[in-house]
């Protein structure tokens, strides 16, 4: 059997970090003076309470290193309590929501998926606003850290290719995982103080800053208006678009460039692989709008710009509605949710090291078919890449081709037509946020699709969240056996 006591200890640690935090959304209510604090003082002291009975209970079990099972099972158990606890202050507060609308956007927040069922945002108190960025804020960390740490270890869809790199070319710099998560952090919040800032300069209200610079370099897409960014200016645009840039890279490498290393940034494939992808996607995209509108403008390179990295970094922020932009767009848009940022950053989806594993393994075959009897090796980043890191990268591809053809089913027997079924899919596995078509593209949300629909996409968010591979592992009856 699994002791399970190491893993309920960190989860009870982490729900009374969440309980803590909700005292944040408190303290902008009692200045609001809207009267609506007490919803997240009982949700406080309820998650509180709930996680320290639940450390208390298991700390008699805590050991210095958790086994790979137990590691399979706390990666996947966190986002499972922390969502739900999450959605208190949803079902208790001014929302109106039902338990499977709270569960969702608590869902969709800690995932950074962004992808929304509340309506009239604007009208909401400042304590729920603030309470949706602080959970993507909070899902945008706790995934860098994953991403770094624990996914590594457990050698799940490719990811054990960044091992030696977090924790041993940095050297003398930062030897300790533990070093590493706390530069990762310091990083993490220097980068949400300054998108506030800049977003303050770019004539934001000091309220709405703080909660889009959370969101934004979560890359999660919670904003404060059904309008998202549409009701703002270009320079906000602007801002919103380096950030997201920013955020969708990988936060290691921030790191070694604090310490004074600008090299490793600089010659990272991954980096400039996603740049290039995203000014090749802008100029299509540019052209194509320039000749169905009649005209290039700076706006619609603006509009291309911003959308196309929000949704490649799998932010989900909209400033138009590309839906009307024609089939080239929105085609092209589909496709961008699928590739991604980088690896150990808080962008989500495929990632662009996989497809670059993908393509180099594709070359490698084309060369061995007109060389039989040659050797050909795929490389990555200059290195030759392992079997098992190239046998992990495949079997996540086809997982999650696979699971997004499974997830549409499912969507289209809840009575949803074939581009909500299909997008809707896509988006919250990729976790990018919205879909297309009228109803969950970027004029809509999630709000008027059935129950059966939103439980659907929950599990889809929780997976995709989790590289697929971590979810499926733990529900094996291998698993579990002794």
């Amino acid at each position: 059997m699994i002791d399970l006591r190491p893993v309920g200890y960190v989860n009870g640690l982490l729900l009374a970090v969440l309980g803590l935090t909700m005292l944040g959304p408190m303290l902008a209510d009692i200045a609001a003076q809207n009267g609506h604090w007490p919803v997240f003082l009982e949700s406080a002291v309820l998650t509180l309470l709930t996680g320290i009975l639940m450390a208390l209970s298991c700390q008699n079990g805590v050991k210095p290193k958790l086994t790979l099972r137990q590691t399979f099972l706390l990666t996947s158990s966190v986002w499972i309590a922390l969502p739900f606890f999450g959605a208190l202050p949803f079902i208790l507060g001014a929302t109106g929501a039902s338990v499977t609308d709270a569960v969702f956007e608590a869902m969709s927040g800690i995932t950074t998926t962004g992808g929304t069922v509340l309506n009239g945002l604007d009208d909401l108190p400042r304590g729920i606003l603030l309470w949706r960025g602080i959970l993507q804020w909070l899902g945008g960390i706790g995934i860098i850290v994953v991403a770094m740490v624990f996914l590594p270890e457990l050698k799940v869809g490719g990811m054990q290719v960044f091992r030696s790199e977090a924790f041993e070319t940095m050297g003398k710099i930062l030897p300790r995982a533990a070093e590493i998560a706390s530069g990762i952090a310091g990083i993490y919040v220097g980068m949400t103080l300054a998108c506030m800032l800049a977003y303050i300069t770019a004539g934001m209200e000091p309220f709405d800053a703080a909660v889009h610079a959370m969101t934004t370099i979560a890359t999660g897409g919670f904003a404060n208006s059904d309008a998202s960014f549409s009701g703002y200016g270009a320079g906000v645009h602007y801002v919103a678009s380096v950030f997201m840039f920013l955020a969708a890279l990988p936060f290691v490498r921030y790191v070694q460039l604090a310490a004074g290393q600008a090299r490793p940034l600089l010659r990272d494939t991954q980096v400039r692989d996603f740049f290039l992808t995203i000014m090749a996607s802008v100029l299509l995209i540019s052209l194509s709008l320039a000749d169905y509108s009649h005209g290039f403008t700076e706006t619609a390179f603006r509009e291309s710009l911003f959308n196309v990295i929000s949704i490649m970094s799998g932010t989900g922020y909209a400033n138009a509605d590309y839906m009307g932009w024609g089939p080239f767009p929105v085609a092209m848009f589909f496709f961008l949710g699928l590739i991604g940022g980088c690896a150990g950053s808080t962008a989500c989806s495929v990632k662009i090291f996989r497809y670059q594993i993908l393509f180099a393994s594709i070359a490698a075959q084309i060369r061995k078919i007109h060389q039989p009897h040659g050797v050909f090796t795929p490389r990555y980043d200059g290195r030759p890449v392992p079997v098992d890191v190239l046998s992990s990268v495949m079997s996540f591809f086809v997982v999650f081709i696979v699971s997004i053809g499974i997830t549409s089913v499912l969507l289209s027997l809840t009575g949803l037509d074939f581009i909500t079924s299909v997008s809707g899919a896509a988006t919250s596995i990729a976790n990018v946020g919205p879909g297309l078509g009228p109803i969950i593209g970027p004029a809509g949300n999630f709000a008027p699709l059935p129950d059966a629909s939103k439980w659907i996409l929950i599990m889809a968010m929780f997976i995709g969240r989790l590289e697929l591979l971590v979810v499926l592992v733990v529900v094996t009856r291998e698993f579990w056996r002794s």
